[in-house]
């Protein structure tokens, strides 16, 4: 009896225990549930959104057909424009330490094509456009007429220059530049790639070298044919939808500086401004370009010029100075698109493997700054001067290939008798008959 009065104590407080536990277990849920929200939310909360680099887009095709020996292959335009200031990758930027960006002058490209940031078009003016524009069959004739004057003329050297300007802006300066070249080089041949010069009063203007026998040419300029297959093509491509920018520098500057690289790489040669004078045969040079100015305490280059040129075919310096003007083409900065560029580039390459040329001191081309220039133009004034006038002259005559006149500064400016200038074109002259007093 006592034993069953045990038994059913038991009972009740197990049943008790088991009854109460049911009640306690939705609370219980409960109490899961909320720890389970609070944990989700702290989560949220202390969670750190590391930066992960983002996927990269495909590829677009090959904006050229080949690679230079030596040369970093390039793949599409964006990923070049790192290497056009600084060749190496950025370093991953957390997204607290962005800066502020001003909103850029893009519109997006509708959403059913690829995903491309695209300029907002630019409005040509009649200038740009006169210059853009074909000519027909005239300049479609550029290659044939080119290549057959090459062919024909059996040249010991090739010399190029470029005119985008009016028949009448030609003066003695420039036709002394011309002598200039066939006194030092008298088989050589000359292609003035100019859209007025190619004409019937250019050839007049031409007609005295071709009677003596020089072998010259002006040629309207195919801008297609010239800048295919090169970082050219897509950039003029650009300019011609209203896509780039030309600035304020006159476009016929700037398409001067691409075109001298474009023909070089094209045919290989020399190139000179139009108020260059050569003062002696470039039959030795090979591959080279002359600073401008020197550093006085390292006596290294500080500054390189474009207005001389001498280069082998397809050279792999003339493709980067290609490539460096289409990725950084700026048309409101005089020099940048010039002698800024190849000494960017220069700077860039130099001790780098696959590249051959030379840096030509001053004194090659450029012996007198352009802030001097107005020196070589003065007649002596007193003894002294007469003599240092006479050593420079010596210096000049000993040291230079060719003088730049740098016409921006001196077009105005009248040749004194018995100055430099005065000497120079006496030494440079093939029709020495003629006045040049307002050189």
């Amino acid at each position: 009896m006592f034993q069953m009065t045990k038994l059913h104590h038991r009972f009740r407080h197990i049943k008790s225990s088991v009854f109460g536990y049911v009640l306690l277990l939705p609370t219980s849920l409960a109490a899961l549930f909320l720890l389970v929200l609070l944990a989700c939310n702290g989560f949220s909360v202390f969670y750190v959104n590391l930066p992960v680099p983002a996927k990269s887009s495909p590829e677009p095709a090959n904006l050229l057909p080949e690679n230079l020996p030596g040369d970093k292959t390039v793949t599409n335009l964006a990923s070049s424009v790192m290497y056009a200031v600084k060749e190496e990758n950025p370093p991953v930027i957390l997204k607290t330490h962005l800066p502020l960006l001003q909103k850029p002058n893009f519109s997006m490209v509708p959403v059913d094509k690829p995903l491309v940031l695209r300029p907002k078009r630019v409005r040509l003016s009649r200038q740009i456009l006169r210059i853009l524009r074909s000519s027909g069959t005239k300049s479609k004739g550029f290659p044939s007429k080119v290549e057959g004057f090459f062919q024909n003329s059996k040249c010991k050297s090739r010399f190029f220059m470029t005119w985008i300007s009016s028949v009448e802006s030609f003066t003695d300066r420039e036709l002394l530049a011309v002598e200039s070249v066939f006194k030092s080089h008298p088989k050589a041949c000359l292609v003035i790639v100019s859209n007025s010069l190619d004409s019937k009063r250019g050839s007049l203007v031409l007609k005295p070298f071709s009677d003596k026998g020089f072998k010259l040419i002006a040629v309207y300029p195919d801008f297609d044919y010239i800048f295919k297959n090169t970082y050219a093509e897509l950039w003029f491509n650009r300019l011609k939808k209203g896509n780039v920018d030309p600035g304020g520098v006159s476009l016929g500057q700037n398409l001067s500086n691409l075109l001298r690289l474009a023909l070089l790489y094209k045919y290989g040669g020399v190139y000179i401004d139009t108020d260059i004078i050569v003062l002696k045969s470039f039959n030795s040079l090979s591959n080279v370009i002359g600073a401008q100015s020197i550093n006085l305490e390292t006596k290294n280059w500080s500054r390189l010029n474009n207005a001389v040129l001498v280069f082998d075919k397809k050279h792999p310096l003339l493709y980067k100075f290609i490539q460096e003007f289409v990725l950084t083409f700026n048309g409101n900065k005089w020099g940048h698109n010039g002698p800024y560029l190849v000494s960017r580039v220069v700077a860039r390459v130099t001790g780098r493997p696959g590249f051959n040329f030379t840096v030509l001191p001053p004194s090659a081309f450029y012996p007198v700054d352009w802030s001097r220039i107005r020196s070589l133009f003065q007649g002596p004034r007193n003894d002294i001067h007469s003599k240092w006038l006479h050593n420079k002259l010596e210096q000049i005559r000993r040291q230079c290939y060719a003088v730049h006149l740098w016409n921006r500064q001196s077009r105005k400016i009248r040749v004194q008798e018995g100055s430099i200038v005065h000497h120079i074109i006496s030494d440079s002259c093939i029709f020495c008959n003629s006045s040049r007093s307002s050189l």
